[in-house]
């Protein structure tokens, strides 16, 4: 069989690295076997688990105890990359990524930019993917900022939020292109037909906001987006948009508190739960299965893993920035997204579209 390209995977980025990254990456390669994964890492552990994954058990003194077609199911389409070092979450980005030479993240995003592999993902430290990205791959051809587009359930369909911590000083041509790059993946990635773009604002009404988002509120009329206009945070989880455009100061604040509350408000849910069971315990006999599946499917709703990862858009090639708790789950649909975005070449319809609208603006 042909393998059509490689994407490479950070093995050793995330608090469940290697081995819910393993796991993850094993699942995509089953199921893709036109991939190639480049797992990077440091080689005896990302080997540790790989054998784990192959043989049900992670003592290579079993490796006789299955036929060698069992031991050989993902040697065609899985390869250990070694990478000596590992940035930690809590190292200085840029920093790290000097002294730490041969990092994981370094050694996988030099695989993009060498063309051995079309995508990178890492569930490691956030500032060094961006870092890395920027510095390694450098910027797509009219793109002045790259911008981190994450995806949010709300509504009947997802809405993506641009940027959340890449640029957190932003200009108003910054923002017009994080609208046009999230409107290509909201498009190509997530399949929504005509997204409908939005500005992160403070109220509704046009002359609303600071000077960058009456300035960018201006500029976004003049462009050939589905543009609603402003957009207050109350409306993000309304559906009221596709595309909800901000700064990354603002949008990681969005981010983060968004994830806050949706982990307190599942936690809230589960106490009142056990709290009524309590109180009346003969009432509770039928209730409590139906609303323990609604609570199930409330934290489903609300799982961070369903969409995988968040693109780095504006970066000359693909790089997926997957959430630092990623399970094997989060890991896997992170590995499908960038799958996606390479078969629909967004970063080359990025660039046509900023080109043809003249939009390769000041930094």
């Amino acid at each position: 069989m042909t393998l059509s390209f490689a994407i490479a995977i950070d093995a050793m980025g995330g608090d469940h690295a290697p081995r819910e990254v393993v796991r993850g990456a094993v699942e995509a390669a089953r199921l893709n076997q036109d991939l190639r994964i480049l797992l990077v890492g440091q080689p005896d552990k990302v080997r540790r688990e790989l054998e784990g994954e192959d043989l049900g058990s992670g003592n290579p003194e079993n490796a006789g105890s299955r036929s060698i077609e069992s031991r050989n199911i993902y040697s065609k389409n899985i390869e250990i990359v070694p990478a000596e070092h590992v940035i930690d979450m809590g190292d200085s980005p840029v920093e790290a990524l000097r002294k730490k030479k041969g990092s994981s993240i370094e050694v996988a995003t030099r695989l993009v930019r060498k063309g051995e592999a079309l995508a990178m993902v890492s569930a490691g430290n956030t500032g060094a993917c961006v870092a890395a990205g920027t510095l390694l791959l450098g910027l797509l051809p009219e793109v002045r900022k790259a911008g981190i587009a994450v995806a949010f359930h709300a509504g009947r369909s997802p809405v993506v939020v641009i940027d959340v911590g890449a640029n957190v000083s932003s200009k108003p041509e910054h923002l017009i292109q994080y609208g046009i790059m999230a409107n290509l993946y909201a498009r190509s990635v997530l399949r929504i037909e005509s997204p409908r773009v939005g500005l992160l604002n403070i109220g509704e009404e046009d002359e609303k906001g600071n000077s960058l988002t009456k300035t960018t509120h201006n500029l976004f009329r003049k462009t050939a987006l589905n543009f609603l206009g402003n957009v207050e945070g109350v409306e993000i989880f309304k559906g009221a948009c596709d595309v909800v455009v901000c700064d990354g100061f603002v949008g990681n604040i969005v981010l983060k508190v968004s994830e806050g509350l949706a982990e307190r408000l599942v936690d809230l849910f589960q106490v009142t739960l056990e709290q009524a069971g309590e109180k009346n315990s003969e009432s509770s006999q039928g209730i409590p299965r139906q609303v323990q599946s609604a609570l199930l499917n409330l934290r489903e709703k609300l799982d961070y893993s369903e969409y995988g990862g968040a693109p780095l858009l504006g970066v000359n090639g693909v790089m997926i920035i997957a959430h630092g708790r990623s399970n094997a789950k989060a890991i896997f649909n992170a590995i499908r997204v960038a799958k996606r975005m390479v078969e629909m070449d967004v970063n080359k319809h990025i660039t046509e579209e900023i080109q043809a609208l003249g939009l390769g603006m000041s930094r």
